[in-house]
């Protein structure tokens, strides 16, 4: 049909395929994304690639130096749009070009607008280039491309709590809400970001020091960015302030600690925040994911998971859709995406 793709053929969706596949063995915390590729000469493979992170080898340039002279004639799959802008390396429009590359296919659009447009540079070439939608290949960059989009980092705000919504006890205690399997899939997740959020009364509250450890307790290499929202000064003996990896924003205002954030080239956020750090930016609509351990207890009093919404009936309640739900040793793990509340006001955080 007039234009519309035609249907991707078999080779081709088992091509891309390798390429996501590719793409998943990136750095899942980077300013870039993760991206593969494969250089398929009459339906063979002849070389692949992924990115390893900013600074190095886009995919295509690693799978061209993989398949050296084959590359000449033959079919990149790539499992995200080829870049056509100058950046800490070259455009892999002009590598692919310079390889002799016949066709190229790639399975998502680039939503970063410094780096789109790749494909009309190829065909303004002379080079056959397809796009088959492939969601794999969007579920593997879901973070960094709303950051692109937004122009901020994507957030998830994480939260542990009794069955009856209990973040702590009525004397303040809240260590350990839940076990300890829950609490090593919290450092799982925390790998996953780039920076962590706290505010200032969990800060004086808990005193956390928002590392990432294995299971025997080691810190990893690799920490993320841990950053208080607030106005009130960190004190000298806070554990955060053990190494020189952390911010404070001196806001209460959601957008300004994530344009603080998005500046260092951080695309995903965890929201570890207590009850009226989460409310705020739940009222905001800074929030797009949340990742809840309920525990198999019920306390009857102490702080709710979060603050005061200024709900006053059920029909302005936030829509949460359910999407995955795993038992996480005797606790359970709810993760679940933000739906569009139906109070206008709160979605603009008035």
């Amino acid at each position: 049909m007039v234009g519309q793709q035609p249907p991707a053929a078999a080779d081709d969706r088992a091509m891309l395929a390798r390429a996501v596949e590719c793409a998943g063995h990136g750095p899942i915390v980077d300013p870039n994304p993760r991206v593969g590729a494969v250089i398929a000469l009459e339906g063979r493979v002849v070389g692949e690639g992924f990115h390893r992170g900013a600074g190095h080898p886009h995919a295509e340039v690693a799978a061209l130096k993989a398949a050296g002279e084959m590359a000449a004639g033959s079919t990149a799959y790539v499992s995200l749009e080829p870049c056509s802008h100058q950046g800490r390396t070259g455009p892999c429009t002009t590598a692919l070009l310079d390889a002799g590359v016949a066709r190229v296919v790639y399975a998502a659009s680039d939503p970063n607008t410094e780096a789109a447009g790749g494909a009309e540079v190829l065909r303004a070439a002379g080079v056959r280039c397809d796009h088959v939608p492939t969601p794999e290949a969007d579920a593997v960059n879901r973070r960094w491309a709303y950051a692109m989009t937004h122009g901020r980092p994507f957030v998830t705000w994480k939260v542990a709590a009794t069955l009856d919504g209990r973040v702590a006890a009525r004397d303040g205690s809240s260590r350990w809400i839940t076990g300890p399997a829950a609490r090593g899939d919290v450092h799982t997740l925390r790998a996953e970001a780039g920076a962590i959020v706290v505010g200032t009364g969990t800060m004086r509250t808990d005193d956390p020091s928002l590392t990432v450890r294995t299971p025997s307790g080691d810190s990893l290499p690799k920490q993320p960015l841990r950053v208080v929202v607030g106005r009130e000064p960190v004190p000298d003996s806070a554990a955060i302030r053990a190494n020189d990896h952390w911010l404070q924003v001196f806001s209460h205002d959601p957008f300004e600690a994530l344009a603080a954030i998005h500046r260092r080239e951080i695309r995903h956020v965890l929201l570890e925040g207590g009850p009226t750090v989460a409310a705020a930016w739940l009222r905001a609509g800074a929030i797009s994911e949340v990742v809840a351990y309920l525990a198999p207890t019920v306390l009857g009093s102490g702080p709710a998971l979060v603050g005061d919404l200024g709900i006053s009936t059920l029909s302005d309640a936030f829509g949460l859709e359910l999407v995955d739900l795993t038992r996480v040793g005797s606790d359970v793990r709810l993760v679940l995406r933000l739906a569009s509340p139906s109070n206008t006001a709160l979605a603009q955080g008035v």
